[in-house]
């Protein structure tokens, strides 16, 4: 899925590359100088705190 659209899909864009990507993390990780696993997971709780769950 474009991580954000619910496809389940994540290495597809949906046609439309403004859409969340594995691809998107796996540069966003590289940026950070972040394993893939190290940048989901720091995205995963990012998320909770903005939608107000606990870790």
């Amino acid at each position: 899925m474009c991580y954000n659209c619910g496809c389940g899909m994540p290495n597809d864009d949906m046609g439309n590359t403004d859409n969340i990507t594995e691809e998107t993390i796996k540069k966003a990780a590289k940026a950070s100088g972040q394993s893939i696993e190290e940048a989901k997971k720091n995205t995963l709780e990012l998320l909770k705190k903005q939608l107000g769950q606990k870790s």
